[in-house]
């Protein structure tokens, strides 16, 4: 009894260390595909500008200075008569004739254009915003709109993680089915020597020699389909993780369940689709704040350091300074501002709407991926229950044909019934896998490092 109870403890133990090694490989593998996968690095460099965009709203809270220059050149246009002799040639002379001198010239009615010609204003301008609402709200939604992007980031690496699970236990199915094929054709063609070596002695007649053979091409074209099935598979694995199509897989035997709680897997609270729509609701009430941000004025103050001359000249006189506070106050708009908040209000019934609808939605995947594993799990142990019948099934066939008391065809079938038995015992295991990969993604389970 002790030595019963020692060799099924190392089963158990043998069985544990397989699927550990064999869960480890996956890990690995994910790891790869979530660092290579390119689809995520598009979304890591969306996230980048979206970083980007957030660092550009902290700046309107800056001081901004531009420097901006004019050069103006004119000729014609209006004019403006300046009657400078008229007004004090009269003077000078009466003043030349008391001094005895010439003096006092005589001037000249001058004529000037307004246009400024040869005229530059150079300039230095320093802005900075005091009070304006609309930055505020603005940086708001940058910031949100990161985690959005995260977020998205997020949700693509989930699906990739399930993407690769699924085409890993997919492509130990194939491996497994070919492995079982093979096994089959040692049997077929052992078959088919044995009962050519029957015909030539004169014991069987010419239809078992020629169903054995059918049988050996039956197992040949099943084991070039096992093998194109695998190839399938190995490629969207490899292509999941940005590798090479044909890189090879290491693989390690699965022969049991899962053994994770399910219940552990019973809600859909860290599901990303319903973190993006609290983030969604979070960008809508600040949009509807920056909608309502005309209510509140808008204050900066700016400084100009230039100078201003004709012909280029710079000194003391045509430097200047000029400092300035400015307001401004939308208070009417035709209904424009009121129409925005509207729409901003309206969004915001429709996202929580929303969030109920997929919340529900979300549930009832999670429930059908459920009912799914629970399915699956009574597929694999039906499976298992006809593979150890058909497998006694064709042991006691064959023990009866060695001894001439069946015929070919009911050991061909009880062989046919043992094989068939295999395929759908492994088709059942890695389906209840893949069942359990759905779950994980359903309920968001699987660790992401973010």
């Amino acid at each position: 009894m002790e030595n019963i109870l020692f060799w099924c403890s190392l089963s158990c133990t043998i069985l544990s260390v397989q699927i550990t090694r064999a869960q480890n490989l996956l890990k690995d593998y994910i790891q790869q595909g979530l660092q290579s996968n390119q689809i995520i690095h598009q979304q890591d460099f969306m996230l980048e500008k979206s970083i980007y965009a957030l660092e550009e709203a902290k700046s309107m809270f800056k001081p901004n200075v531009t420097f901006s220059t004019t050069y103006t050149k004119a000729d014609g246009g209006r004019t403006i008569d300046i009657p400078v002799g008229d007004m004090l040639n009269n003077v000078y002379s009466t003043l030349n004739q008391l001094t005895g001198t010439s003096s006092f010239p005589q001037l000249q009615n001058r004529n000037e254009q307004l246009n400024p010609d040869n005229f530059y204003d150079a300039k230095f301008r320093v802005t900075q915003p005091i009070l304006n609402a609309e930055i505020s709200y603005n940086k708001k939604i940058k910031s949100k709109q990161i985690d959005l992007q995260k977020t998205e980031v997020q949700l693509y690496k989930r699906e990739l993680v399930k993407e690769i699970k699924t085409s890993y236990y997919n492509y130990l199915k194939a491996v497994n089915a070919e492995k079982i094929y093979l096994s089959y054709r040692k049997l077929v063609v052992e078959g088919e020597r044995v009962n050519k070596k029957l015909f030539d002695n004169g014991k069987i007649n010419r239809t078992a020699v020629i169903r054995s053979k059918n049988e050996v091409s039956k197992i040949d074209a099943s084991i070039i389909s096992a093998q194109k099935t695998k190839e399938s598979a190995q490629f969207y694995f490899n292509f999941l993780l940005n590798r090479p199509l044909s890189d090879s897989i290491a693989v390690d035997e699965i022969t049991t369940l899962p053994e994770q709680d399910l219940s552990l897997m019973d809600n859909v609270s860290a599901r990303e689709e319903l973190s993006k729509l609290k983030i969604a609701k979070g960008i809508n009430e600040d949009l509807t704040g920056l909608a309502k941000s005309y209510l509140i004025p808008k204050i900066g103050a700016s400084m100009d350091l230039g100078s201003q001359a004709f012909d280029w000249k710079f000194n003391k006189q045509s430097r200047y300074y000029l400092m300035g506070v400015s307001l401004q106050w939308d208070l009417f708009a035709s209904g424009k501002n009121t129409n925005r908040i509207k729409q901003a209000i309206a969004e915001h019934h429709a996202i929580e709407s929303q969030t109920g609808y997929v919340e529900q939605q979300l549930l009832t995947e999670l429930r059908v991926r459920q009912a799914n594993m629970l399915s699956a799990i009574a597929q694999y142990q039906a499976a298992q229950s006809q593979l150890t019948t058909s497998q006694t099934y064709y042991k006691d066939v064959a023990l009866m044909y060695k001894e001439g008391m069946a015929i070919y065809i009911e050991l061909l079938d009880a062989q046919n019934q043992w094989v068939d038995s295999q395929l759908q015992e492994n088709i059942a295991l890695f389906d209840t896998w893949i069942s359990y990969a759905a779950i994980e993604r359903a309920a968001a389970s699987f660790n992401i490092q973010k």
